[in-house]
């Protein structure tokens, strides 16, 4: 089982950025593909980004494309979401997640099997 928890959430100003982290234990963090959802108040969770193995390929919702980038560090067990900017509707609960071991990104949550418990983002128009 990996444990995965989020930080750097927080309340930001339209235009602006922010650097999520998901630090992962447990396991052996190279072996999982990564990925970060979101969910609005109301709303389903929805995908925003994911990344394989090696970190040498990487997948973006449409909404968050040129303005969000994920990357890994295997050496600290981290995957990071850097947000730049920002819009109040990306406003909602990040979680990051990990795939079964030797498993590939996808854009589906099913195909998640830990989830962090979630950070906070509020960008204010």
């Amino acid at each position: 089982q990996v444990q995965l928890a989020e930080s750097g959430g927080g309340l930001v100003q339209a235009g602006g950025s922010l650097r999520l982290s998901c630090a992962a234990s447990g396991r052996t963090f190279v072996w999982f593909a990564m990925g970060w959802f979101r969910q609005a108040p109301g709303k389903e969770r929805e995908f925003v980004a994911a990344i394989n193995r090696s970190g040498g390929s990487t997948y973006y919702a449409d909404s968050v494309k040129g303005r969000f980038t994920i990357s890994r560090d295997n050496a600290r067990n981290t995957v990071y979401l850097q947000m730049n900017s920002l819009k109040p509707e990306d406003t909602a609960v990040y979680y990051c997640a990990c795939s079964d071991p030797w498993g590939v990104p996808t854009t589906s949550s099913e195909d998640y099997v830990n989830w962090g418990q979630g950070t906070q983002v509020t960008v204010s128009s």
